[in-house]
Formats: structure tokens, sequence, C-alpha cells
């Protein structure tokens, strides 16, 4: 923690002989000279690298903190001293071994007995309950936005969620007068499950050495993959064989403000965009963009000369804009004519549903002619923002 944490008081030691720089060197319209722009760039991107290495060093962290946990909790003795009670079906100890010792080895006939409640057909088979939490806080790791959103978990089908699409209202009455009705009206939306998955390819004589984690390995290959699949989603996606995303057109975050420039962002639009999102929205909200968007609002200021982005210190602090958390993406979209670069609001308002069980299937033959086994490792999830109003996004002008 303290690698961090010196790397966050460089950044802002950084950050602030940049802001010295700026103020010692551009002119009365703001300009700098061709020289001078280019040591402050040079400053400016050693606070983007700085800001990237600190996100991994964290994420790195939390991650072996995960693994650690995970290590603990498959130790076969509780601390009192005594034997853990063994779980029933995919979570039991019996059936977390057989398959891992399936996925190492076709050939190791005497588990077929415990993976039989978790056979599906061809050869697949349905990770194991500790194994599959380990997934899924991985994935959150690797998925800025599963820390942000609402996730639900569903067992089969299609999941409806019941929205009320207005509300009743009170009136004011004279005495006897009849009192109005006013009814709230209700509306539905309906979750079903789109598949994303990934292959791993393994040496043969890699998965057969003892001291290769195979778990570990695979745990973190397909959080890296998914995780990004997922993350583009949640925030581009069209709704067509994935979840629909808060840049939706028609189902996701509200236009709060159109900038003036085509290729330009202001204070004041930024000001606007957080006030065009209601006040009780705001307690939660965050703004997600990407890192070309915050290069370009780094220099601005507030009416006070104040500014607008702050860099975090803390550990585990994001920076901040307008006093509220800013979080990167990279799929988040360039901020140029008629593209939306900016989101701000309140996440938990968007819905991921998780279909329960995850399944993993080895692939034998596939790729034998290279001595290797395939690993094809799928999940299924949909998601959609269920409150429009809830996200607010910031519009470039149309060229």
């Amino acid at each position: 923690m303290s690698k961090v944490l010196d790397m966050r008081a460089k950044r802002g030691e950084i950050w602030d002989r940049a802001k010295a720089y700026l103020e010692e060197h551009r002119n009365e319209s703001g300009l700098m000279s061709a020289e001078d722009t280019e040591v402050y760039e040079r400053m400016e991107q050693e606070v983007v690298d700085l800001g990237r290495a600190i996100e991994r060093e964290e994420r790195a962290e939390q991650i072996e903190r995960e693994m650690s946990e995970v290590t603990r909790a498959q130790l076969g003795s509780s601390p009192d001293g005594g034997v853990r009670p063994d779980k029933p079906g995919r979570g039991s100890v019996a059936y977390n071994e057989a398959f891992w010792k399936c996925m190492r080895d076709r050939a190791n006939y005497d588990v077929r007995n415990a993976l039989q409640i978790g056979t599906l057909s061809e050869g697949g088979y349905t990770v194991p309950d500790e194994f599959e939490h380990t997934l899924v806080q991985a994935l959150q790791e690797e998925n800025i936005m599963r820390g942000l959103v609402h996730v639900i978990t569903t067992s089969s089908g299609d999941r409806k969620i019941p929205l009320v699409t207005s509300k009743g209202s009170a009136s004011w009455i004279e005495e006897e007068a009849t009192i109005p009705e006013s009814d709230d009206a209700f509306g539905q939306i309906s979750l079903g499950a789109h598949k994303v998955g990934s292959m791993i390819r393994v040496s043969e004589e890699l998965l057969h050495d003892s001291a290769f984690d195979l778990a570990a390995y695979i745990t973190a290959e397909f959080a890296r993959r998914v995780g990004a699949a997922e993350e583009e989603a949640i925030l581009t996606g069209d709704g067509s064989h994935k979840p629909t995303g808060l840049l939706h057109a028609s189902l996701g975050a509200e236009t709060g403000v159109t900038t003036a420039a085509v290729a330009a962002i202001t204070a004041d639009e930024l000001i606007d965009l957080q006030h065009s999102l209601k006040a009780g929205y705001r307690r939660r909200a965050a703004f997600i963009m990407n890192d070309a968007v915050v290069k370009l609002i780094r220099k601005l200021k507030d009416g006070a000369g104040q500014y607008l982005w702050q860099p975090g210190l803390l550990y585990g602090q994001p920076d901040t804009l307008l006093n509220q958390r800013v979080l990167t993406s990279n799929y988040m979209p360039l901020p140029t004519a008629g593209n939306k670069p900016i989101l701000y609001g309140d996440y938990s308002y968007y819905w991921l549903a998780d279909r329960e069980g995850r399944s993993m299937q080895r692939l034998n033959e596939l790729y034998a002619q290279t001595d290797q086994i395939g690993f094809k490792i799928t999940q299924r999830v949909d998601g959609r923002l269920v409150l429009t109003e809830a996200v607010k996004c910031l519009k470039m002008k149309a060229a």
C-alpha cells in the first residue's frame, strides 16, 4: 500500500507543478508557445500514466486479497478445529476436486460420479460454486461498471422488472368537494440472457505441471476478457445479442447538455450537465469518460479560478470533477461531433442480470496438433437502464 501512496503523492506533486507552469507561461488569451505547450503536455501525460499505474497496482492488490480469501475458504478445517461441513451439489468438496481433476486430465474416470450433477451435453460442466464466486469477484475488479450497477441473479427464463412510468399527485380541495383520482401508471421491462464467452489455450506440459495453478490462471484470463466485453456492452451495447448500453439512443441515458462547439467542452457545460440531473440522483452520481476527455477538461476552471478536475491523493480515492468521482473507460466515445463522451448519474438504476451457473468445457482434439488443450468458458448476462432520468450524458454538437 505504501507504494500506491507514494505514487499518488508523486502524481499530486506533478499536477501541482503542471498547474503552476500553465499559469506562468500562458498569455492573456490563455495560449502558450509551441515549446511551452510541449513541456506542459509531457507533465500532463505523466499524470495520466501515473493514474493508470495506480489503478493497476490497486487492482492487483485487491485481486491478491481476493485470491488469498478463496484459498483460505477452501481449507477443510473450521476455525474451532473441527471439520467444515460439506456443502451439497456444486458447493461440495468432492465436486470441486473432481471438476479440476477432470479439467487437468480427461482420463481421470474415478471422478465421474461426483461430476454427474454438473454434466452438460458435449462434455461441459458447470463450474463449482466457490470458483464461480471467485470469477464474479474478479469480473468486478476488471469491469468498472459492475461495481456501480445493480446486479441481480436469475435462475432461468426472462426476469420481468415492474416500473412506475408516471406517478399520481395530491390536490388541494374545498370542503365537501370530491377528491380527484390520481393513479400511478405501471409498466415493465424484461431482461433475458445473452451469451458471452472466451476460449483459452494451455499447453499440455503446463497443464500437467503440478506447480501451475490452473484455477487462478483461468480466473484471471476469464475476468480480463469477459470483464472488458461486459464493460463495453454496459456502456455502448445495442441490445442485439448483448445488453442494452447506457449510451443507447432511445433506451439509454437522457441528454443533459449539448455542447456549443463540435470538439470543445466548457466549464459551464459541465456544470450544466451536473445540474441537469435531479438532486436526488446526484448524491450517488459519478462521471464516466475516456482519458482523452479527461485531458480536455483538466485545464478548465470554475468562476472562482479553481480547477474543476482534482487528482485523488489518498489510497483508493478516485479523481474528482466538481467534487464528484471521475471514472475512466476506454469504451467511452471520443469527444468528436455528435458523440456522447461523458456520462453522469446514479448507475445503480442500470440493472445487470446474471444467469446462474457458468459453464466450462475442456476441448482435447481441437488444438491437438500443437499439443495444446482448449478451455471454453461461457456465461449469460443481460442489462438495461431501468430509469433513464437517473443518468444524463453530454453530447457534442453535430458537425
